[in-house]
């Protein structure tokens, strides 16, 4: 298993893409024109989330009628045990979130599928934006709908981007003025017109926004003596306690901005604090410390990878 990827027993991961290939190379590959029904059968979506009521046995059955079972439709395997209140997503509701965006507004789906036998779920939409922050060095735009069933998330609809130089490297912190980013907990029923009205589908407002303060940030000079007290300061953010720059952390991160890094040696990359979020990205999705590369993704997501991200681009944008 790779990036914590639900695997079937016939061996199948439930992911499906259009593009390359990904470096795990698991999943089915789709044509660019896919429709809903065939992304939720090639992501091994295809399933729905069932409940029923909790039994345990002391030499008899009772029943705990405070707590119900969340099980797979298809497998009847356990996902989570909940409260009756708990407002499951359904995997064919993250797809279908993405329908009339598709058909009307011109996005196109790139990825979507399970994790950890389907306790969480996701489908991934480029938003048609893109460009160069410098010469050479693109980004493309997206938006993220992400949730579980387990209680670990909430459901979360949030833009993004994905620096092309880098193959694919997630940038999931897009903290602008804007509605980046809607959730909603499971005690809550998720209307999917709710969140398209809060984010507002301002896709371009955003993508635009994101550019605007990236560019400026290419045009940010660092010194090295500057890049390391920043580098500092956020992993002191983070709670690190120990001496910060005899980390294997701070020091990743430092050679990455110090031309180590993808594409850190374009002009405008090296020596900005562009150059410097993007050496912090590439660590936190590439190089931070997991358990194992099955925990990656999902740290890159939703764990410290992320918190990272948030924290570099607070920091730099008081520089």
């Amino acid at each position: 298993m790779a990036h914590q990827l639900t695997i079937t027993n016939g061996g199948i991961a439930e992911m499906a893409f259009v593009g390359e290939t990904p470096w795990h190379g698991l999943g089915q590959v789709l044509l660019p024109d896919a429709s809903i029904d065939e992304w939720r059968l090639a992501a091994g979506m295809n399933w729905d989330i069932m409940r029923t009521h909790v039994q345990y046995t002391n030499g008899e059955l009772h029943d705990w009628k405070e707590n119900q079972v969340l099980y797979r439709s298809d497998t009847n395997k356990p996902l989570a045990i909940v409260s009756p209140k708990y407002k499951e997503v359904q995997p064919k509701q993250v797809l279908e979130f993405f329908r009339d965006l598709v058909e009307v507004n011109g996005f196109s789906l790139e990825t979507a599928g399970t994790m950890k036998g389907g306790r969480r779920f996701w489908a991934l939409a480029n938003t048609g934006l893109g460009g160069e922050v410098v010469d050479g060095d693109n980004v493309n735009s997206y938006l993220l709908l992400v949730t579980s069933c387990d209680g670990g998330l909430a459901t979360t609809a949030q833009f993004t981007s994905i620096r092309v130089v880098c193959n694919n490297t997630l940038q999931m912190s897009l903290n602008g003025i804007h509605g980046t980013r809607v959730s909603v907990r499971h005690n809550t029923e998720f209307n999917p017109n709710s969140f398209k009205a809060e984010l507002g589908l301002n896709a371009t407002e955003v993508y635009t926004d994101f550019m605007d303060r990236m560019k400026g940030y290419a045009n940010t000079s660092l010194s090295g003596a500057r890049a390391e007290e920043i580098i500092e300061e956020m992993f002191a953010k983070k709670g690190v306690t120990v001496p910060i720059r005899a980390t294997k952390g701070f020091k990743t991160v430092l050679q990455l901005f110090n031309g180590v890094g993808k594409g850190s040696q374009i002009d405008g990359v090296a020596g900005t604090a562009w150059g410097l979020v993007n050496a912090v990205t590439e660590y936190s999705d590439f190089h931070i410390r997991a358990k194992n590369q099955e925990y990656r993704l999902d740290s890159a997501w939703f764990g410290a990878g992320r918190a990272l991200k948030e924290n570099i681009l607070e920091i730099v944008a008081e520089v």
